[in-house]
């Protein structure tokens, strides 16, 4: 066999088995091809995404435990100032994890006639019942990666059921174009379902685990500024200094990833 009857053969395979421009489908048909059920798919793509930009902001270190709050508290409570540190923690624009959280602990400590004995048991209450409310931020974004191949699976049955109606009622063999539209909807809303599930669970995961790292971090910070006051003993008068009892000085407590 000659080479130019070899490139001839060649190029007669390629253009059998290479779709064509006509009888391919466009990112736009694609996407129209799952109907009432594809479009239902990518209005919660964009719940998803919009889900996602939300949470990217809202669990991060400077978003959990502003640098600037660490300092100002550090500050007031190594001079046991603790009502100006309570009243910091109220007033904080942001309502932090680090600000609900040392109020919390700080509200006990003041009320309680154990007075540091109670704080390190309040701040532990209050960092579990942020983590909870944080992991519970993320339920919905894990309800679309739910819902989304169920929806696909729906689509697919419809179209399934839709092909089968035709053949029913066709005369003789159903026609491939009278199955097509059937056949597209029924492939079409389960990789539609498939692709938006499997990401967003997958950032679901990636969250809950960010939120258990990042509430260590911030935990560590917070033990720093609560040894300020377990140092100290019971609550002390506003506007003094907290008088030296032995022992260590405890660390400066320094900005998660720092």
């Amino acid at each position: 066999m000659t080479l130019n009857a070899l490139l001839t053969l060649a190029q007669d395979v390629s253009t059998d088995t290479a779709p064509t421009a006509e009888g391919g489908m466009s990112a736009l048909e694609f996407l129209g091809a799952g109907g009432l059920i594809g479009y239902i798919i990518m209005a919660l793509s964009f719940v998803a995404v919009a889900l996602i930009i939300v949470h990217i902001a809202q669990i991060r270190r400077s978003a959990l435990a502003p640098p600037e709050m660490i300092e100002h508290l550090d500050e007031l409570l190594s001079r046991g100032r603790v009502d100006e540190a309570m009243k910091a923690c109220e007033e904080a624009p942001d309502r932090s994890f680090l600000a609900v959280v040392v109020g919390a602990g700080l509200s006990r400590y003041r009320r309680s006639p154990f007075g540091a004995l109670e704080l390190k048991q309040a701040l532990e209450e209050a960092g579990q019942d942020r983590v909870a409310r944080l992991y519970r931020s993320t339920d919905a974004l894990a309800l679309v990666a739910n819902i989304a191949p169920m929806l696909g699976l729906l689509g697919t049955v419809v179209g399934i059921n839709g092909a089968f109606a035709s053949m029913n009622t066709a005369e003789g063999f159903a026609r491939p174009d009278q199955l097509a539209g059937d056949i597209s909807l029924a492939l079409v809303t389960t990789i539609m379902g498939l692709s938006l599930a499997i990401p967003t669970q997958a950032v679901v995961t990636f969250f809950r685990n960010r939120i258990d790292a990042l509430a260590s971090e911030v935990g560590l910070v917070i033990d720093a500024l609560a040894s300020h006051r377990e140092r100290g003993g019971g609550a002390r008068p506003q506007g003094g200094a907290a008088a030296p009892t032995g022992g260590p000085t405890p660390q400066r407590p320094q900005a998660p990833g720092a």
